[in-house]
């Protein structure tokens, strides 16, 4: 996408048109966030799964393209599975920030990123990527919990990077209702819809269970699933 006003990084929820301008298609992009935040290393070593390999295999058995953003740190802990991913034609890797700290604030409690250090900490990302060896990765940014302001989008404009949000709320986060989240997505997706998910088992232990429901149902409602870029392609 083009800078936005006055060179702010610009902002993309939903496709709302189709090519050359007419309704918009029947189709939705299913984006997951691969969270981490940079002091949830002994976390991980005692045990606890911030990966969700079970969820990755099921989106290739179902042939679900599908856009995962990643934290640098996440890449880090989950190098070949970042490589797996990012390696993996079916999916594209976008960048999530590098510890999942807030960039505007309030933001769930979450530490927030200095203004002067906010590009550095997408690139430290895309630097983490480029370690483990992903190669199909795109110039979108989400942030961390979705919170962002004007300062944030004036700060990330060097980054070169469209942020991303979402016009669906799958509410996977913490939950262990599949059917709840299941349902929530199916009654929010609409034509061009993007919707956020999780692939962190220990944040979103029911998103694998609400997958296999989403994705025949969304099929059979005439829906195609697609990557963000393809998303992004002659929308407005």
């Amino acid at each position: 996408m083009a800078p936005g006003p006055a060179g702010r990084t610009p902002v993309f929820e939903r496709r709302t048109t189709g090519a050359g301008g007419g309704a918009a298609e029947k189709v939705v992009a299913l984006t997951f966030d691969a969270d981490m935040t940079a002091d949830q290393g002994p976390r991980a070593a005692s045990g606890e799964r911030f990966d969700n390999p079970e969820l990755v295999a099921l989106l290739r058995r179902l042939k679900v393209p599908s856009t995962v953003f990643m934290t640098g740190r996440w890449a880090e802990e989950y190098p070949a599975q970042a490589k797996a991913i990012g390696t993996d034609p079916l999916f594209e890797v976008a960048n999530h920030s590098y510890s999942h700290h807030a960039f505007s604030s309030p933001c769930y409690g979450l530490p927030v990123v200095e203004k002067n250090a906010m590009s550095r900490d997408v690139e430290r990302a895309f630097t983490a990527f480029r370690k483990a060896g992903v190669r199909n990765v795109v110039p979108y940014f989400r942030f961390p919990g979705g919170c962002y302001d004007d300062t944030a989008l004036r700060a990330l404009a060097p980054a070169n990077v469209t942020a991303v949000q979402w016009d669906v709320v799958s509410g996977d986060a913490f939950a262990t209702d599949a059917d709840a989240v299941a349902e929530q997505v199916l009654d929010g997706v609409r034509p061009g819809s993007l919707v956020v998910m999780h692939c962190t088992r220990s944040a979103a232990p029911a998103t694998e269970a609400a997958v296999r429901r989403i994705v025949p149902e969304l099929r059979e409602r005439g829906y195609r699933f697609v990557k963000v870029s393809e998303l992004m392609e002659d929308s407005s």
